[in-house]
């Protein structure tokens, strides 16, 4: 069951919200035993035999919480949290690098060990990140838990559980001991349906529509030798077609989330109209990026010991970010090419450039420029089926196999344009929210107003809102139920989320 498909629309989403309110009717503890229940159900619906896997995982680490938050003694303490870390991660490791391990020991020592080919369990990234940043805030003293179903709920709250945000234990509980969370909100439910509107068009409208302009590149490259405009638009394309997916992924989360009143926190943030990489990484995927600071590079020592030791624990950083994301060389490339680019932006800023250089007309626009093609040349590793193919279209993206200028190469590299320009001009999910948020405030207002006054004070506010065109869009909740009704229309095949391979 994926956000994207009927039975979860029209059947889990409206039958879990209903019974959610229900048992939030007569207690806490029920609804957030329900909840915990459904996201169970959710998750078993994908793989019923790895459920089993996630509730070992979630029993043995709930048990690694307890002990550290009852372990006086410093050095004991020390020896049982990094046991459960190496369970973690050695859960990890079995399932997801096992097969890539032992195949690059075969390649380079000429073994022949047996190359075991196992399922990845969905998620087992995030859920394994979500309880390894709670093991460290417990040994940190930062975060305790206590009640085994509260804890259950954290890890597998259904609108992360598959391609995240990574959850931190103090960003969620309190949330769900909030009693203000359990109550119904049509303001939230209403929010959380035009976000979820959103993302779910920019997956079935955009993404997947992307997905197939990319595919006739990334997969053919054994049949096709691809020329300059050829390996441009299948990694234009590929790299809009992330965006949209993931972006709309993350509003669907967002809003999966605000129609139960909990806030999840931001993961997603207009990345490509970042002007540099540094700025990049704190728009895209801002879980994993802040995870990828706080637990790996802050304790490799940060910036504490030199800019050459910097340089390193940033280098070293990336290189884990890619292979978290696959175990293959492709992924690590991606990691290390985005390291390479941080160290060459934070070298820049240590030079600190005269004002006059930076206030140069058109600098920021070829800042932008600079960041977004390093950013498609990286995308290709991450897309590649294996590094013959990812190098065969680096080629062609610098005319190493010919420019193959044509009419319909052309035409299609124009239309990519569009989604291209969506995803710089237009407002994010966020920011729309906003507005609308501020024309439901603006509305509000005005229907409290005495009943012959009211058509003029609601007019009035309306015209005078900045940005009244927005309106259009955001008030006319036709439009939405016509945008809903359309997406209803492509869900005709499962479309699985590019980051729930992950």
């Amino acid at each position: 069951m994926v956000f994207n498909s009927i039975e979860f629309i029209l059947l889990y989403v409206p039958i879990t919200l209903a019974l959610f309110y229900l048992f939030a009717s007569f207690s806490q503890n029920s609804a957030i035993s329900f909840l915990a229940f459904a996201s169970m159900v959710f998750y078993a619906s994908w793989s019923p035999l790895y459920t089993f896997l996630l509730l070992f995982s979630i029993i043995v680490n709930y048990t690694g919480g307890l002990l550290l938050s009852r372990i006086k003694r410093q050095a004991t303490k020390k020896s049982v949290f990094f046991c459960f870390i190496i369970f973690d991660l050695g859960l990890l490791f079995y399932y997801k690098y096992i097969g890539f391990f032992l195949s690059n020991i075969n390649f380079a020592f000429g073994t022949t060990l047996p190359v075991l080919d196992i399922i990845l369990p969905v998620g087992i990234s995030f859920f394994t990140f979500t309880q390894l940043a709670f093991l460290v805030d417990v040994y940190k003293g930062y975060a305790k838990e206590y009640n085994f179903i509260h804890y259950v709920l954290f890890v597998t709250y259904f609108p992360h559980l598959v391609a995240g945000p990574i959850l931190h234990h103090q960003q969620m509980m309190p949330q769900f001991s909030d009693k203000k969370t359990l109550k119904f909100d049509i303001n939230n439910l209403v929010q959380g349906i035009v976000l979820f509107v959103i993302g779910l068009s920019k997956k079935v409208l955009i993404a997947d529509k992307l997905g197939s302009i990319s595919g006739s590149v990334f997969d053919n490259t054994t049949k096709i030798t691809p020329d300059f405009f050829t390996a441009w638009k299948g990694s234009i394309a590929y790299t809009l077609q992330l965006y949209f997916d993931f972006s709309g992924y993350s509003d669907m989360a967002v809003a999966l989330a605000l129609m139960m009143g909990v806030s999840l926190p931001l993961n997603f943030y207009s990345p490509y109209k970042a002007r540099n990489i540094i700025e990049f990484w704190r728009r895209w995927h801002i879980s994993l990026s802040q995870f990828l600071l706080h637990y790996l590079y802050i304790p490799l020592g940060g910036n504490r010991k030199g800019p050459f030791r910097k340089y390193c624990n940033l280098f070293s950083t990336m290189l884990l970010g890619g292979l978290w994301h696959g175990a293959s060389w492709n992924f690590v490339i991606w990691g290390g090419l985005h390291g390479v680019y941080l160290i060459i932006n934070h070298f820049f800023r240590m030079l600190k450039f005269p004002l006059w250089i930076q206030n140069i007309k058109g600098m920021t626009y070829l800042a932008w420029l600079l960041t977004f093609l390093c950013v498609v040349v990286a995308w290709v590793f991450f897309r590649a089926s294996d590094l013959h193919s990812a190098l065969s279209i680096i080629k062609g993206m610098f005319l190493l196999h010919g420019a193959g200028f044509s009419s319909d190469s052309v035409k299609e590299m124009i239309t990519l344009l569009v989604p291209l320009m969506i995803a710089l001009f237009m407002p994010n999910s966020m920011e729309l929210l906003e507005k609308f948020n501020a024309l439901n405030e603006n509305v509000n207002h005005a229907l409290t107003s005495p009943p012959l006054i009211m058509p003029i004070r609601l007019f009035s506010r309306l015209i005078s809102m900045p940005h009244f065109y927005t309106l259009t869009v955001y008030g006319l909740g036709i439009g939405l139920g016509i945008l809903a009704c359309i997406n209803i229309l492509y869900l005709n095949k499962i479309s699985y989320f590019i980051y729930s391979q992950f």
